[in-house]
């Protein structure tokens, strides 16, 4: 390591050279400490993360201006404490399964997927997933032509060999999902075996103090430090010669800056091919995800169920994810599409209100609205956007190569039905959607078993990195064992949704996407109609009434999985 100092960093809560010299002496420690003591920690981060919990959810909610008595703080619980726990609690049982000398896949169940591909089934994982997300499925896709002992013999990824450490990795973290940057300082230390500093995104530095009682038993040892400060910060830390690797999770503008410079510089490197950052880079950049609707003959109650759900993937964190839906793609051949539309505007109208909290996001609302002037205002939030008619032909349409990133929905159409209309639609989401993060169909149950074996393959040629099938891309994020990132395959030039993965608590190698499946319908209306499903609507549904309770109760069993805890959170989830 270049120990020369560097120039004081204004803003900077840290002696950026003293920190990386503690990381780098962390480092060398990190690689003596053994599987047993690794696993241990994990544990250690689950207990303090538990500790912390309510104090997290009651900054989170401060920072996004949600009222403390409001189901809509359930976001907060699930997409914050409850992430990382049941995290920590997978990641701790690979580290087990390691250390024993035990098949990181043992019992797991890996079947064929298309192409040549393998699915290992990652939700349900036990008997806990199975009461708790009944109905819901997920499978980690291989790249093709892996094989089965393969797939076994490199799961576990660095821990196979934990002495090979690889540095220092500076983690470039989010401002909107307040679980995303530890997951991301977690996945670099244990997959990647590199320690870590993580750079606060300033709109989660009210966060900072909780991060880093969370991760005092890694910042104790030298394994991680947390930072805060300005661009000028996060740009000091990836110049840095004692740093290794950098990941971010953010807009590809920013990691086009972070690569090529900006201005005339960071033009003539992207011309001549010679990054300004010559260190290996991965990132997790959003996109433009579709909503793709297959028509069939729905009920009433149907179409006012998956109105709730699209408007879920759209406004939940009032449309500030990377992973929201914001191009729904309807037949103009369904008899229905009318109806749904009319549920879609009600649903957007009286899904619980909610500020444009995000930094930006009025701004991004207003110049989707004066590029399309035929803009809906369905109600509920003056930033809440409907864009009927748009046409997937048209080249010079935004709306499908801008990530509004606030409240923004569009809707685009094209004929036919059945696997005629599914093949177009797939064609239209590869083709002429900016990003690749993830991608969501629904479709009733009789329109799957009347496609077959048509949908598996529809879902192979999507080229996305988590797919969902009657369930919101989201569901794939917080299911631990699955991988999440982009399609594979993005360069430095065209980065898309980014390189790389994160999450992966199974650390398998070799793999491409996240299939997602869930009921098409809630329990009991699943159960009365043949699905073998007992979910009620989910608790990250915008009109979910007891989220905020189930939320909670969530991140409890998450920390301490009992038995007699399940009635209370049945009885939540049941009354949401």
């Amino acid at each position: 390591m270049n120990t020369a100092p560097t120039a004081p960093v204004p803003g900077a809560d840290h002696d950026l050279d003293a920190l990386i010299a503690r990381l780098a002496t962390g480092e060398h420690a990190w690689a003596r400490i053994c599987l047993a003591e690794r696993r241990e920690l994990l544990l250690d981060v689950a207990a303090a993360t538990t500790a912390v919990a309510d104090e997290w959810v009651r900054t989170a909610a401060g920072i996004k201006q949600l009222h403390p008595a409001s189901p809509l703080v359930g976001e907060e619980w699930m997409s914050g404490p409850y992430a990382v726990l049941t995290y920590l609690q997978a990641l701790q049982e690979t580290l087990r399964r390691l250390d024993e000398g035990a098949d990181v896949l043992g019992g797991t169940r890996i079947t064929p997927a298309p192409g040549g591909r393998l699915a290992v089934q990652v939700l349900p994982y036990d008997t806990y997933d199975k009461l708790l997300m009944s109905g819901f499925h997920a499978e980690v896709w291989t790249t093709p032509g892996v094989t089965e002992d393969q797939l076994r013999a490199t799961a576990g990824l660095t821990q196979r060999t934990p002495r090979r450490t690889r540095g220092v990795a500076l983690v470039l973290g989010a401002g909107n999902i307040f679980s995303i940057p530890p997951l991301d300082v977690l996945y670099q230390l244990y997959a990647e075996n590199r320690t870590a500093v993580l750079k606060l995104n300033p709109t989660t530095d009210p966060l900072a103090d909780v991060y880093r009682k969370a991760f005092k038993p890694l910042t104790d040892r030298g394994l991680v430090e947390i930072v805060t400060g300005g661009p000028e910060v996060g740009a000091a830390l990836t110049a840095h010669p004692g740093i290794a690797a950098v990941h971010m999770t953010g807009s590809a503008t920013t990691h086009d800056a972070v690569v090529w410079g900006t201005g005339g510089d960071g033009d003539a490197a992207r011309a001549s091919g010679t990054p300004k950052l010559a260190k290996p880079i991965t990132s997790e950049l959003g996109g433009v995800s579709p909503i793709i609707v297959l028509p069939g003959s729905w009920s009433d109650a149907d179409l006012r169920y998956q109105a709730e759900h699209v408007a879920t993937m759209r406004l939940h964190n009032s449309g500030c994810n990377c992973i929201a839906g914001q191009i729904l793609i309807l037949s103009s051949d369904w008899p229905q599409k009318n109806a749904f539309l009319t549920a879609l505007r009600r649903a957007l109208a009286t899904a619980p209100a909610r500020p444009a909290w995000y930094p930006g996001c009025e701004a991004r609302v207003q110049s989707a609205r004066d590029l399309h002037p035929g803009a809906e205002k369905p109600g509920g939030t003056p930033e809440r956007t409907l864009l009927t008619g748009l046409d997937l032909t048209d080249d010079s349409e935004s709306a499908f190569t801008t990530e509004y990133f606030g409240p923004v929905l569009g809707v685009a159409e094209l004929p036919g039905t059945g696997a005629r209309f599914l093949d177009a639609a797939v064609a239209a989401t590869n083709d002429r959607l900016h990003g690749t993060l993830g991608a969501n169909l629904i479709a009733h149950p009789d329109t799957i078993k009347a496609l077959g074996r048509r949908l598996r393959d529809a879902i192979a040629e999507l080229r996305y990195g988590t797919v969902a099938v009657n369930a919101w891309t989201g569901a794939g994020y917080a299911t631990p064992r699955a991988t999440w990132g982009a399609f594979p395959g993005h360069t430095l030039d065209d980065v898309q949704s980014g390189i790389g993965i994160v999450h992966n608590a199974l650390l398998l190698d070799h793999t491409e996407r996240t299939v997602v499946t869930g009921p098409f319908r809630p329990a009991p209306r699943s159960v009365l109609h043949g699905e073998p499903s007992l979910s009620p609507k989910p608790p990250w549904f915008v009109t979910n009434a007891t989220a905020a309770r189930t939320g909670r109760l969530l991140t409890e069993f998450a920390a301490h999985p009992r038995w007699q805890d399940l009635p209370a959170l049945f009885t939540s989830a049941l009354c949401g």
